[in-house]
């Protein structure tokens, strides 16, 4: 068969790949794959977004149905990690305790990055080492801060001390959870060791302040740590 015919064939494959849930999943596993591939072998700003679609086996346009830019393509699906964050607050009962509540929620993004191990560590040396791919995640990472702030600020209106309590409760959770993640990933994100990463993670609740309706300690001393951890966490970024 042709070369030309045969990529004809392939691309009306994919795209009928990408009628169901489940090929549209695969297609746009098959775009990251070819993405990591070619950022690594042929380096991030040689590569373009026409050859991780050739790669991919699909035209330029399935690429940009699923990203808006070559550099979509190698993060994470945040989108996906955000509305699962939304989601457990939006399904929370009112008294669950908030050191429960965003600990769930964490984990949720957690499951994003263990849910395939291997692409997720290559995506994290891939972001360390391409600056304009660092800068993006860094970003990316603040809407998760805003996220919890804001659904922390809701839970807490009413309380005197209800803004800063969710800043710095969201702030705190966010850096505790990407110290942790960013170890596991850092030690080749091995599955028998998450448990340990997890419960890195969940040392973050002896660092927040408590429930609003208790006597609680200052906020300063909170605010010191939480300014500790983020200069540990910035160190390993």
């Amino acid at each position: 068969m042709p070369l030309y015919t045969a990529a004809v064939t392939l691309r009306a494959m994919n795209s009928r790949r990408g009628r169901s849930a489940e090929g549209r999943a695969e297609v746009r596993r098959d775009l990251v794959a070819a993405a990591v591939r070619l950022f690594r072998t042929r380096g991030y700003e040689e590569t373009t977004v026409d050859d991780i679609a050739a790669e991919a086996g699909v035209g330029r346009r399935t690429f940009f149905r699923y990203f808006p830019s070559k550099e979509d393509a190698i993060s994470p699906d945040h989108e996906v990690g955000l509305a699962r964050v939304a989601e457990v607050f939006a399904s929370a009962h009112p008294a669950e305790p908030t050191a429960a509540l965003v600990l769930r929620a964490g984990e949720t993004v957690f499951d994003l990055y263990a849910d395939d191990p291997a692409l997720s560590v290559e995506r994290f040396r891939l972001t360390h080492e391409v600056p304009a791919l660092r800068d993006r995640e860094s970003a990316r990472v603040d809407h998760y801060r805003r996220l919890f702030t804001r659904q922390l600020r809701e839970r807490f209106a009413g309380d005197p001390d209800g803004e800063l309590r969710a800043a710095v409760t969201g702030a705190a959770v966010v850096a505790a959870h990407n110290l942790a993640l960013r170890a596991w990933l850092a030690d080749g994100g091995r599955a028998d060791r998450l448990d340990d990463y997890r419960a890195r993670f969940r040392k973050v609740v002896d660092m927040l302040p408590g429930e609003p309706a208790r006597d609680e300690p200052a906020l300063h001393g909170v605010t010191e740590r939480l300014e500790a951890a983020v200069a540990r966490l910035e160190r390993h970024a």
